[in-house]
């Protein structure tokens, strides 16, 4: 959201009007033009390996009624993964050479390190169409002997031992977006690159591994994004009417609810733009205001997740707990900017907060989260599990309690004991962890509060039906009036 955020700062301080933005890999598979392929439906993997990120995604394009859409099924990748690690291989090497030649380390020559960057770069460009190539840097530094000049080869293969680590990094996100797609590498129709550093051959043959097919090689890796982004503007002027793009989200998307539980608005990789609605209620008695957290996560419990934004709504007239009707609603636009809104049903009160910029998260970041998620899902169940427990012996301490002040002076003293005893048993053993101690002593106010219940019911149906002297034998009757 940040990144998207300030994309759009960026184009209105240029000038422009930032009309729509789309991810990378939707734009490059416009730009290949599988939308112009056959009428079957397609699933496509987009292979992004540029100058300081590596990301991949799995894209489905769907013949809707005539027109293509494109849906993105996951993404996955790595930030700290690009071409400029490679080149960084080339230095080291470098350096680790000329040190053991001269006796010189270049890791302490700033203009010297500067040279060898542009060099290996060079190189590295040079060995995607040969196998051997010359680094040449006369006089690269000095020392009291005089001039020291550069002179290494370096082949093909040298290259790809140097790398080779790096290019098999790229292997661990392809099987999980694939995971997360819900699809295998057979399932892939096509496989296009993106980035300049998939011109790498060995890189190539690293992608023709995952995906048991070669990829394509088209278009100009270099120019893909930015010809597909070209395409999307003629989508928005109404140049092309064939073609329909959806992002996705990549974390679940929801608030803090009683219990300090993530109740989930939006799961992750749900299709956007996307709207969700959901009415809460309140957890005391003539609550005023009510506090809605926003989170961004695949954890269970909020406090584990990552706080997007918080807002109050104030104003709620005074009423027992669970009685107000609060909708609370998120909407993803198309430029993937989430605005969340709260709006009590009886007053018509709102509030609403945009997610701001700085809440953006990194790819590496979405990643950690998802493996924390999976890592600690085991605890987070227990935890879960007992916060469930604990909501509804809270919940059924409290209506006994109110119940009690209403009907109590209908029950014998024996009973009214027994039940306030298993009350204050039960309330002690909420403030605990014991979820077997807090399940027992629920069950057991609930066999005490039993008659408690009785009296209450009828007393309710009593007044719902005052010309009725035996309710249920009313409820008989027109049940069994309602038979064929």
């Amino acid at each position: 959201d940040s990144q998207r955020q300030a994309t759009k700062d960026a184009g209105r301080i240029a000038g422009l009007e930032v009309k729509r933005i789309i991810n990378e890999p939707t734009a490059a598979a416009l730009a290949f033009g599988l939308d112009k392929q056959d009428k079957t439906d397609r699933k496509i993997a987009v292979y992004d390996l540029g100058g300081g990120t590596f990301d991949v995604s799995i894209i489905e394009i769907a013949n809707v009624d005539g027109e293509k859409q494109f849906e993105v099924l996951s993404t996955n990748g790595d930030t700290f993964l690009g071409g400029e690690d490679f080149d960084q291989r080339i230095i080291d090497w470098i350096i680790a050479e000329f040190k053991k030649e001269q006796g010189v380390d270049l890791s302490k020559d700033v203009l010297a390190l500067q040279r060898l960057k542009d060099a290996a770069e060079k190189a590295k460009i040079e060995l995607s169409s040969s196998q051997q190539t010359e680094i040449n840097l006369p006089y690269v530094t000095a020392d009291a002997s005089g001039p020291k000049h550069l002179n290494l080869k370096l082949t093909r293969s040298k290259l790809e031992s140097l790398v080779e680590e790096l290019i098999t990094r790229t292997m661990g996100p392809c099987q999980v977006a694939m995971k997360d797609a819900g699809v295998s590498a057979s399932d892939i129709d096509d496989v296009i690159l993106v980035g300049g550093q998939t011109r790498m051959p060995k890189v190539q043959e690293q992608v023709k591994a995952i995906f048991g097919k070669e990829p394509r090689k088209d278009v100009n890796p270099d120019e893909a994004v930015a010809v597909g982004a070209a395409i999307q503007g003629s989508v928005l002027a109404g140049d092309r009417k064939d073609v329909l793009l959806l992002d996705v989200t990549p974390l679940s998307l929801g608030i803090e609810t009683l219990g300090g539980v993530m109740t989930k608005m939006i799961p992750k990789n749900t299709t956007i733009p996307t709207k969700h609605a959901q009415v809460f209620s309140t957890a005391e008695d003539n609550q005023p205001a009510v506090t809605i957290k926003c989170f961004q996560g695949e954890r269970e419990m909020a406090s584990a997740n990552k706080l997007l934004g918080e807002f109050n709504l104030e104003g709620i007239p005074p009423s027992p707990r669970g009685l107000p009707q609060i909708e609370v609603t998120f909407d993803i636009d198309a430029n993937g900017i989430l605005h969340v809104t709260a709006k009590d049903k009886a007053s018509g009160k709102e509030n609403k907060i945009t997610i701001k910029a700085n809440s953006g998260l990194s790819e590496d970041e979405i990643q950690r989260m998802v493996k924390d998620a999976e890592a600690n899902a085991e605890e987070d169940r227990k935890l879960l599990e007992l916060v469930t427990v604990r909501n509804a012996a809270d919940a059924l301490a409290h209506s006994t309690k109110k119940a009690l002040d209403e009907h109590g002076a209908s029950l014998d003293a024996s009973e009214k004991s027994a039940i306030e005893s298993a009350l204050k048993e039960l309330e002690e053993a909420i403030k605990g962890s014991d979820k077997a101690a807090i399940e027992a002593k629920t069950e057991a106010l609930a066999k005490a509060s039993q008659k408690l219940g009785e009296k209450a019911y009828a007393a309710e149906q009593a007044k719902a039906n005052p010309g009725n002297a035996n309710p249920a034998a009313e409820f008989h009757l027109q049940k069994d009036l309602s038979l064929p």
